[in-house]
């Protein structure tokens, strides 16, 4: 089992930043990639970032180039966003994937909001 818990979210005015952090506990040995997801109002969950096992990086493209994320030894996972716009409000979640011998296992948070407002 894995647990994984935000923290960070806030109500930040255009332009802002904000660092979201993911703190994940448990048996992260087989660890494959973790993500970070965010849901708008009315809006369906989407993939935002994730970092692999190894490192690598991937964003969606309404975020690339003004948000970053990265892991540290303790496998807590952040996201660092900068040049924050009212359309980046969302509840914003933490995905950790565990692969397993069979399909791969997905972890959830439980989310943080962050909301973009002057």
């Amino acid at each position: 089992q894995v647990q994984l818990v935000e923290s960070g979210g806030g109500t930040v005015q255009p332009g802002g930043s904000l660092r979201l952090s993911c703190a994940a506990s448990g048996n992260m040995s087989s660890l494959n990639a973790m993500g970070w997801f965010r849901q708008a109002p009315g809006k369906q969950r989407e993939s935002i970032a994730s970092i692999m096992s190894g490192g690598s990086t991937a964003y969606a493209d309404s975020v690339k180039g003004r948000f970053t994320v990265s892991r540290d030894n303790a496998n807590t996972l952040y996201l660092q966003m900068n040049s924050l716009k009212p359309e980046d409000t969302a509840l914003y979640y933490c995905n950790a994937e565990i692969l397993t011998l069979h399909n791969p296992v997905h972890y959830w948070g439980k989310g943080t909001l962050v909301t973009v407002s002057s």
